[in-house]
């Protein structure tokens, strides 16, 4: 990258140098701005800076002061991904590299080192790649995809459902991804803490993070020798099966790629969404008011929040023009979906809502647009709903402006959501969320109308009933056929109505005018554990077994 020179804004004098925190205390070589180091702890402040004095693209330093170009415009960072004759992923004809300034132990290496992927191929090469990906994602059924979210974050949400508080980004957040994509890999017996562990070290760049690359890669190279023996339906197996024909390290490197990618960015979505749901009353009051889905929460976050700030990084494959500023071949340039959402040529008032607008940097665009967004946004909507439904009273545990934030350039992550809730039971990981615990209420029982049977004529003598009357459990209409009211098979004995039994012989009684039917009590036929019936139910059966 060659920008022009630019002079210094600081002097020698005290009183005339910028105050602390200032962006101009972030400046290196030739009087560019560093993304590193004192005065970089906003990077959104200093991108609205960098905006204010060089426009959509301005020139910046990495780590070791390497030189870059960092695109802030919505269009212009659109142009960049969908200009792939000007631009490329392909870091070996970075002029800086090229030159020698990179080191191989520089910070951003693994962000940057060129590796035989979709990500970083181009042309043919990258068909081949990418088709056997897409490919393998159509497979995906999304139903179950659904099932498998709601299951895992009813597990999730039982482990801490109980205590009336939890910590939604270490016990929520960054553990539904991995549960879900380890499922639709083909290796839910994979899924622990540990494998959770070793994606926030290799994210974090701790100390154990190398270790934990290795950890991972190891799970992944014995899930495709498996596959590659004994195929199933899941994603591994068709990524096998794509008659791109993929070696194994092929196979390997791309699902390292898409777990890797889907676990961060949907760790941090979901817990951007988790937080504006919780403490923003706009969108909390919506949602209860039924006014705003969960999705269109999760759109509103990807614009103001999205889960990766930039993206490293494009490379111009000839001299070009961006933004008003003159790129030469083997440039370097980040796209920045974080900058480009909120330039104000496209969302002059950030607090308007951007509902119903997909037209966020997010995901990204062109060739190399994500190919697993679909993904993302099932598990932030499906997850989220579903904490929700089982814990509806949720709230922040502190004050907003005491949450903690780490930034990188790549990304903002969200340390902690500490929140608190009146405690409930457990639910069965089966049934669908709701904020009732276990044991879920027993379905009543379906009362049944038997049809009448023939029966035989009254005669008189001792062993003949009244006229009139009937046997316990049914109701008669002048000498004909009972109908039964009883409950269903299966229904416990103390429910069930009581067996109509024959009448004691009884001494022929005195002539007497036919009595008027008269319905028989509601306890009479059924036991008191029967469900209300509706006033007048028996005199209407009656009306309808006479013919009236």
């Amino acid at each position: 990258m060659t920008p022009e020179p630019l002079s210094t804004t600081g002097t020698d004098d005290p009183a005339l140098s910028p105050p602390p925190g200032c962006p101009a205390h972030a400046k290196g070589p030739g009087g560019l701005h560093r993304l590193y180091g004192p005065g970089t702890e906003d990077l959104g402040e200093l991108y609205e800076h960098l905006r204010e004095e060089y426009g959509p693209v301005a020139p910046v330093l990495l780590h070791q002061d390497i030189p870059m170009w960092i695109v802030l415009g919505h269009a212009e960072n659109l142009q960049l991904v969908r200009s792939p004759g000007q631009f490329c992923r392909d870091s070996r004809i970075w002029g800086p590299l090229v030159d020698g300034m990179v080191k191989p132990d520089h910070p951003l290496m693994p962000h940057i080192a060129w590796e035989p992927i979709c990500s970083y191929a181009e042309g043919d090469e990258h068909l081949r790649l990418r088709g056997a990906v897409t490919g393998a994602m159509t497979t995906i059924d999304h139903r179950s995809l659904r099932r498998h979210i709601t299951r895992y974050s009813q597990i999730l949400v039982n482990n801490f459902c109980e205590t009336g508080e939890a910590d939604l980004v270490g016990q929520f957040a960054e553990h539904l991804p991995m549960a879900v994509m380890c499922e639709i890999f083909g290796m839910a017996e994979e899924y622990n803490d540990r494998i959770v562990q070793a994606a926030r070290d290799m994210l974090r760049g701790s100390d154990t993070a190398i270790a934990s690359h290795a950890y991972v890669m190891e799970v992944l190279q014995r899930l495709t020798a498996r596959r590659r023996a004994e195929p199933k339906e899941d994603f591994a197996s068709h990524l096998i099966r794509h008659p791109a024909g993929l070696t194994d390290d092929e196979v390997t490197k791309h699902l390292w790629l898409v777990l890797m990618a889907a676990y961060e960015a949907t760790a941090n979505l979901l817990a951007n969404v988790l937080l504006m749901v919780i403490t923003d009353d706009r969108f909390y009051a919506k949602l209860n008011g039924g006014q705003m889905t969960v999705p269109e929460a999760v759109e509103q976050s990807l614009w103001d929040e999205p889960p990766f700030s930039t993206v490293f990084a494009y490379y111009a494959k000839q001299d070009t023009e961006l933004g008003g500023q003159r790129i030469r071949k083997g440039d370097g340039l980040l796209f920045a979906p974080a900058a480009g959402n909120i330039d104000p040529r496209v969302r002059p008032d950030l607090s308007a809502n951007m509902q119903g607008n997909r037209s966020h940097l997010a995901f990204g665009g062109g060739p190399h647009e994500c190919p697993g967004q679909d993904i993302g946004r099932a598990i932030a909507d499906a997850g989220v709903d579903a904490l929700l439904m089982r814990l509806p009273d949720v709230q922040l545990a502190c004050d907003e402006d005491e949450l903690r934030w780490t930034e990188s350039i790549a990304s903002r992550h969200l340390v902690e959501l500490p929140v608190h809730f009146e405690p409930k039971a457990p639910q069965d990981v089966r049934a669908a969320p709701s904020p009732h615990g276990l044991p879920q209420p027993q379905r009543p029982p379906v009362w049944q109308v038997i049809a009448p049977q023939p029966q035989p004529q009254p005669q008189s003598g001792p062993s003949a009933s009244p006229a009139g009357a009937a046997a316990p459990g049914t109701v008669t209409a002048a000498g004909s056929a009972a109908t039964a009211v009883t409950a269903p098979p299966g229904l416990p004995p103390q429910q069930q109505a009581p067996a109509a039994q024959p009448p004691a012989p009884q001494p022929t009684p005195a002539p007497q005018p036919a009595p008027v039917p008269q319905p028989m009590a509601p306890d009479a036929a059924v036991t008191a554990a029967a469900p209300a019936r509706p006033r007048g139910l028996w005199r209407r059966l009656l009306r309808w077994w006479q013919g009236n």
